[in-house]
């Protein structure tokens, strides 16, 4: 696993955009809320991500993975080394971790992010029915 999967993964999921951040940092983010970190250049952690509690608690009794240096009291946790996980598990809690912020997201954010509309289209569509009122009135 590198940086170039996990970033495929990442935007693989619905309305995810990219930031570089830090540097050569990549977050990414649903709806302006970070889910996931890779850091690019050699430090001591490679990946980092938003968890459940249950599994925070479960994860960082794993060698290899620690809660995750500033954001740890969020149930974040950090991949010390790139074997920490394989790539099916990885793959799951990334998503889990999107999830996580998507269910927080105000319900009329996430509605605009589960439509497969354009922005815009409710005006349009609320335009029309105007109209159709206005025609069934006659």
């Amino acid at each position: 696993m590198d940086a170039s999967w996990i970033r495929d993964l990442c935007l693989s999921f619905p309305s995810v955009t990219e930031h570089v951040i830090w540097g050569d940092d990549l977050t990414f983010k649903v709806a302006g809320k970070m889910f996931a970190h890779a850091v690019l250049d050699p430090a001591p952690v490679w990946l980092s991500f938003k968890t459940s509690p249950e599994n925070f608690y479960e994860l960082t009794e794993r060698p290899g993975i620690i809660p995750a240096p500033y954001l740890a009291r969020a149930q974040w946790v950090a991949l010390e080394t790139r074997d920490a996980l394989s790539s099916a598990e990885l793959s799951a809690l990334v998503r889990d971790s999107y999830d996580i912020i998507v269910a927080k997201l105000p319900k009329k954010t996430r509605d605009a992010l589960s439509s497969s509309a354009p922005p815009g289209s409710k005006r349009r569509r609320g335009a029309k029915s105007r109209r159709s009122k206005a025609r069934n009135r006659r």
